[in-house]
Order: C-alpha cells, then structure tokens, then sequence
C-alpha cells in the first residue's frame, strides 16, 4: 500500500494529514535541480525563475525560496500582488518582474514601494510609469512579435516610445514564444529575426526571448536571460521526445469505497460510462473542486486518464463530480485495495502532460488548477 507518511518533510496549508483526502506532495529538491540542469543548458545567459499563478500550482513562497537557494536571482509573476508575496519571501536581492505589466487600476508607487519592475507593453503605460521610474527599479519592455496579447504592438510603435526614455533605467527587452514546443514551426525564426530588430533599437539592453521549450530550440535563442516556467515544475518542455525534467508534484487521493456493478450499469452524471463487464469500481475521493478536469474520466465515446492503484493503472471512467471520481479497479487481484488506501494521480508513474493530454487539457491546466482541500507535503531543498 502507499504510504502517506512522510519521511523528511514539512506540511503547508491544507487540512490534516489524518482528515485529507488527499495528499500532495511538492519536491522542492527536484524543482531546484530542474533550475540548475536548465541554468547550465543557458549559461553563460542567465537563467530566471517564473513563478507566477501560485508557482504553477506548487506555492510560490516555498518554490521561490528553493529556487533562491539553487541560485537563481531574477523571477518573474504575471500579477502585482504575487510580485507582493514574492518580495516579502524572497528579500531585497532578488530581481521580480510583473509579466503584465503595468496593471489596469494598480499604482505605479505601488511597484516602487516593493521594488517591483513592470514589464511595460505600450506608450500608454510608459507614459504612466515615467513619473515613477527614477524612484522605482529599471522597468522592461515588451515588443510583440507574434502572441498578439500583449507588448508594443509594432517595432515603430516602440522606436517612438523611446524618444526621451533615460535607456538607463531599461533593465530587459523581451517577447515571448508563440510554437516554441514545436521545433518545426517556422514562426519560431520569424519571431527571432523580428525580436533582433526591436534588440537594435536599444543596444547594450539585455535581451529576454527564450521560455521553458525555447531553452530546447536547435537555434538556441537564450539571448542573456531565459524564462523557464513550466519546465521547472516538472512538465515536459520537449513534447516530442522524453521529458528531461525531474517530477515534481505528486498527487494522491484516498479511496473512499469499492463497489461492483453489473454490466449496462452507468458511472457518473448523465450516464456518459455504461459498463460492458462486470466491473469492480473504486470511488476517490478527488473531484472537480480539486483541480481535477470534469473530463478526466472515459466516457463510452473516448478514453480518458488513468490513476495507479496498487501499482496498475486503472481507468477513470464517467464524469468527474465536484468531490468525487471513479476508477474501474477490475483488473486488480480480489482483495488488493480496500477503503482508506490510496491512488497516485500524478507522480513519476503518471506525469502532468499525460494526464492533461489524456483529460482533454494540458499539463499547464493540471499544475495550475492544484486545490487548496489537500494536505501539502514539502519536501526540502538544502542547497
């Protein structure tokens, strides 16, 4: 049986161990490693730390901190409030960018008062940013090449933005990927050259271009800083080929009933799994509310994930409920699992990208939508 006990660790916010039904696990030691094996790909650019939306689901305090204590010094959150937490952990030497910039509503002193750099996007919000940025620390700024979400929006557009700027207090000109995870993607070459041409507009500022799957590009578009968010936290960020990363979340929920149903029996709301068999079920204690997709189990038109019980994989089938999924637990040996023992969701076994892929999403989604109703096991980082 699984163990939920653990060895050398340290619990977070969550219920209980003893009343969780389920526990999660976050390897601070493999997200650090994954830090260091990317920070040596790059080198002799610098490699940051993106630890926006909770740290990708992990806790962005304790993921910020192991990621201090592996090295890394520049990190990089989406929102002014996480740029927030993660002064308040990190200290006064680390370097924090705020991905979306100068934030509608939020006030410029409020990114100077915690030493927060707005990655700004557009004339408007370096005009608001101006007044501010002698006091403040070196902003950066985004030309768009390709995403069409956010950055200047053309390469005159920024031209004539600088005009009067002080480039002294310009820390990065960056962009971002489009298809960095497809190696093929001619957009790729075509955001490189245009990201050189905005790079000619402010020589002697360093360059930001590369994410978790550009750091894997044959053309190596590392620049002086990469970006690498997903890849540190464990997912793939070379699709087509084995991932390189360590694990680092591993997910286990309690089986709360084993139950036997006949064949023609349905699972789930609107009866989406009708089984074919007699079949063995096992209901766990993990749902919708939990960061679980509602598309996670088979339906009688497609497959879905699969969880490990007792060292197989079993089935998710029928929909999944808020509190609540089930498992066609058939193939295992009568007596193998009872109440109270436990299924691995994610871990080594079953990674993130293969439960996405399986529940109709991407490991992105599964990282991120990790709830707050499990017990949270930390495990170390000591550098």
């Amino acid at each position: 049986m699984l163990s939920l006990t653990p060895m050398t660790s340290s619990f977070d916010a969550g219920p209980a161990l003893s009343a969780a039904a389920g526990v999660l696990t976050i390897d601070l030691s493999a997200l650090a490693e994954n830090w260091r094996r990317l920070a040596r790909r790059v080198a002799p650019a610098e490699c940051a730390g993106v630890v926006k939306a909770n740290a990708y689901g992990t806790g962005l305090e304790p993921a910020a901190r192991a990621l201090f204590a592996a090295g890394c010094r520049t990190f990089f959150v989406a929102q002014i409030a996480e740029g927030v937490r993660a002064r308040a952990a990190l200290g006064a030497a680390a370097r924090i960018f705020v991905l979306n910039g100068l934030q509608a509503g939020a006030e410029p002193a409020d990114y100077v008062a915690h030493s927060l750099a707005p990655i700004i996007g557009s004339p408007e919000e370096l005009a608001r940013w101006a007044p501010h940025a002698a006091a403040g620390p070196p902003c950066a700024l985004h030309a768009d090449t390709g995403m069409s979400r956010l950055g200047f929006a053309s390469l005159g557009d920024l031209e004539a933005a600088l005009t009067g700027v002080d480039r002294g207090r310009i820390a990065l000109i960056m962009s971002h990927f489009v298809s960095s995870e497809e190696e093929s993607d001619p957009l790729n070459n075509r955001q490189i050259a245009l990201f050189d041409k905005a790079r000619a507009l402010l020589a002697g500022v360093p360059a930001s271009l590369a994410n978790s799957s550009a750091i894997f590009l044959a053309s190596r578009p590392f620049y002086d800083l990469v970006r690498p968010g997903y890849a540190l936290y464990g997912g793939n960020p070379t699709p087509a080929a084995p991932n390189p990363m360590r694990a680092v979340v591993r997910l286990e929920a309690r089986i709360q009933q084993i139950r036997r149903i006949e064949p023609g029996a349905s699972v789930g709301y609107n009866a989406q799994w009708t089984a074919k068999r007699p079949t063995r079920l096992a209901t766990l204690l993990l749902g919708y509310a939990d960061g679980l997709p509602r598309s996670a189990g088979a339906t009688d038109q497609r497959g879905g994930a699969e969880v490990m019980i007792a060292g197989r994989r079993c089935p998710l089938v029928g929909r999944v409920s808020m509190d609540l999924c089930v498992a066609d637990v058939t193939e295992l040996a009568e007596g193998a699992i009872r109440p109270g023992d436990s299924a691995v969701v994610l871990g080594e076994e079953i990674g993130v990208d293969e439960f996405g892929a399986r529940s109709g999403t991407i490991g992105y989604h599964i990282l991120t939508s990790l709830g707050s109703r499990y017990s949270r096991r930390y495990i170390p980082f000591s550098p």
